[in-house]
């Protein structure tokens, strides 16, 4: 009689698969813009419980959402280099399992969002969710090279749901976190696409690299990032969550950022640029909203008041 897998995997293991279909990584980013939307809508001082609970319910969310990618997936993470040894193509988690795994992840980041927090925030994780896995994974993914542009919607979502968990709506600031987020998904994604294009080839998914080549991807990683930097200082004006030491940050982050990009631009088949702008990405974004959060921190906050009146004072 065959062992049950069940009994013969330690239970860390399998803790694991599982862990790897929630596609962790990823999660990171989201929760950062997540928790940075959080500190500018409650000024620098959010409430920890409202925290907490809203990134415990977003992992669920985003985990649910990336489960279900990988169930649909699965098919061309068998072929897929990078992919093979995922647990569903890997044969460590049954499609079954996995479906039950998202379903759990997603009703209860619903259940527990809208309890604890509101009802609003919790809506906004569960259009992620849809965002991802109908318009992107089912829809666009396998049929447009722009899927990465309209797909990413649903990366830029958290920001939302973090300002709607602290004021219960969404102003305009919480749409430019919106839209720094949908700007700067294109030239980190199809960088990314760039190194790994051969890939996309191989099982038919039409990420711009592949139907449209280097060059042109490259001009669109030029033109989306060249629009992120002036995007990224509307929340200093005309929207006013945040000030000096932001715009400063911001300026230097997009300045390197569109510096590499113009290199890969001038070199497009250089996979070392590629690599290296991809790499930047999420350097950048970390940062970024590193930069916000020190900005809005009182102390720091309060330190600008008295050098701006200052400042004022002198040259009024």
């Amino acid at each position: 009689m065959e062992t049950s897998r069940w009994t013969t995997v330690p239970l860390w293991a399998r803790v694991l698969d599982y862990v790897q279909l929630m596609k962790p990584r990823i999660i990171v980013l989201l929760l950062v813009t997540t928790a940075g939307a959080m500190w500018l809508a409650a000024q620098g001082e959010p409430d920890v419980n409202v925290v907490l609970t809203t990134l415990a319910t977003g992992t669920m969310a985003a985990g649910a959402a990336n489960t279900i990618n990988c169930l649909y997936d699965r098919d061309i993470d068998r072929v897929m280099v990078r992919t093979q040894g995922r647990p569903i193509p890997a044969g460590r988690i049954t499609p079954g399992q996995a479906l039950v795994f998202a379903v759990v992840l997603a009703v209860g980041a619903l259940v527990i969002q809208s309890w604890r927090v509101n009802f609003l925030s919790a809506l906004l994780e569960w259009a992620g969710i849809l965002v991802y896995v109908l318009v992107y994974t089912h829809w666009l993914k396998r049929s447009s090279p722009q899927n990465i542009v309209i797909g990413g919607a649903a990366g830029a979502i958290p920001p939302l749901v973090g300002w709607a968990a602290v004021t219960g709506n969404l102003s305009p600031c919480a749409w430019i976190l919106f839209a720094i987020i949908f700007i700067w998904t294109p030239p980190h994604f199809w960088a990314l696409a760039l190194l790994i294009r051969e890939d996309y080839a191989q099982v038919g998914v039409p990420m711009l690299p592949v139907v449209a080549g280097s060059e042109q991807t490259t001009q669109q990683i030029l033109f989306y990032t060249f629009l992120l930097v002036p995007t990224s200082l509307l929340l200093v004006y005309p929207c006013g969550v945040v000030g000096g030491l932001y715009a400063l940050i911001a300026l230097i982050l997009g300045g390197i950022f569109v510096y590499k990009v113009l290199q890969l631009f001038n070199q497009p088949q250089a996979v070392d640029l590629a690599r290296s702008v991809f790499k930047y990405s999420i350097v950048y974004l970390l940062l970024l909203y590193l930069g916000m959060g020190l900005d809005r921190w009182p102390l720091v906050h309060t330190w600008q008041n008295v050098w701006v009146q200052k400042a004022m004072h002198w040259w009024g």
